[in-house]
């Protein structure tokens, strides 16, 4: 839940100036009262009365947040870590603690490990990428069954019993770099595509909506052939190049997850940079370059601090004030970058 200290520092103004305006206790400048006011609507600013605020201090509560992978493995996080952790340090004036934990994307045994674990730790509610897989799966729904409450983020299983999602509408993402992909190419292309692991859900999604997408409108788009990079950047320049020397003919790739590092140094190691048009997803420092060198066409991006922030605020209404969350879908705005808008 947004604070008054973001939207003083968002408006650049005193936490005590917000305090007022928020309050109508006056003695603000008019032009300074808008700029709060408005600040306040757009992140959905709902005052905490001070006896609520102290009931959530005294249960100490404590949230879980499961990732994919760390940062290092999959740049994407960083921006989600960012917020959490800033997120988490607002949260703590009200005696909340965030314990976050990372897991390969083909290791559910390990997720529903550290799911475990952190129950065991005493936290009060659960954000988590879950691994769509069986085991995984049937451990949320137990989660659900007795009550406690949990939140996907980035990857979706919509059949949990979890209480929210926040994250991309990924078919609706797939279905977006298709209509790019269609621009860019003027109607017709050979397209290779590379993608993370088919046991993330968010990743078929995006591959389902862009396969069916080119299916009823762009009948000139082939997908020549699919590689997986496990989302690792060395194994996406051996993927991505063999996949470029079995098939000449591709003039396009579609980059569904991360390795996109990887696999543009296999298009450049080719010398096809020129010849091949690239549409990925993310604007992580190493695809900023890239867009910025002409190396991707387009980059598709998904909200990823926000992604990190919404969940303990939907856990912290749950838990600590018995509000339920507004809606079933938080999805986040599909973004598109080129050259002309990155920065």
């Amino acid at each position: 839940m947004p604070t008054i200290k973001e939207i003083a520092e968002l408006a650049g103004v005193s936490r005590g100036t917000v305090d007022r305006v928020l309050n109508h206790r006056g003695h603000v400048d008019s032009i300074k009262e808008k700029k709060v006011l408005e600040i306040a609507k757009a992140l959905h600013y709902t005052p905490c009365p001070a006896g609520k605020t102290l009931a959530i201090k005294k249960k100490n509560l404590r949230f879980g947040y499961i990732l994919f992978s760390s940062t290092s493995s999959n740049p994407f996080f960083i921006d989600v870590v960012d917020g959490i952790e800033k997120r988490a340090a607002e949260l703590g004036e009200y005696n909340v603690s965030v314990d976050i934990r990372y897991t390969g994307e083909k290791n559910p045994e390990l997720q529903v490990k550290q799911i475990d674990e952190l129950l065991e730790s005493g936290i009060s509610g659960l954000a988590i990428a879950p691994i769509n897989h069986s085991l995984v799966i049937e451990r949320i729904r137990e989660l659900a069954s007795n009550g406690f409450p949990v939140v996907t983020v980035n990857s979706d299983i919509s059949d949990s019993g979890r209480i929210a999602y926040v994250g991309s509408n990924f078919y609706k993402s797939g279905e977006t770099a298709a209509g790019i992909m269609n621009l860019i190419c003027a109607g017709s292309s050979k397209v290779g595509m590379v993608m993370g692991s088919p046991l993330v859900l968010c990743q078929t999604e995006r591959v389902a909506g862009f396969t069916n997408r080119i299916g009823e409108a762009y009948k000139g788009i082939e997908i020549t052939a699919t590689e997986v990079n496990n989302d690792d950047d060395i194994l996406s320049f051996v993927v991505t190049k063999r996949l470029l020397e079995k098939h000449p003919e591709i003039d396009s790739l579609f980059l569904v997850s991360a390795g996109v590092l990887g696999a543009c140094r296999a298009v450049s190691e080719l010398g096809f940079t020129e010849k091949l048009k690239v549409v990925c997803y993310d604007t992580t420092i190493a695809s900023r370059e890239l867009i910025d060198s002409g190396a991707i066409v387009a980059a598709i991006t998904q909200e990823p601090f926000y992604q990190g922030t919404k969940p303990l605020d939907i856990l912290l209404d749950y838990v600590g004030m018995g509000v339920e969350p507004e809606k079933e879908y938080y999805y986040t705005e599909l973004g598109i970058k080129i050259k002309e808008n990155l920065y």
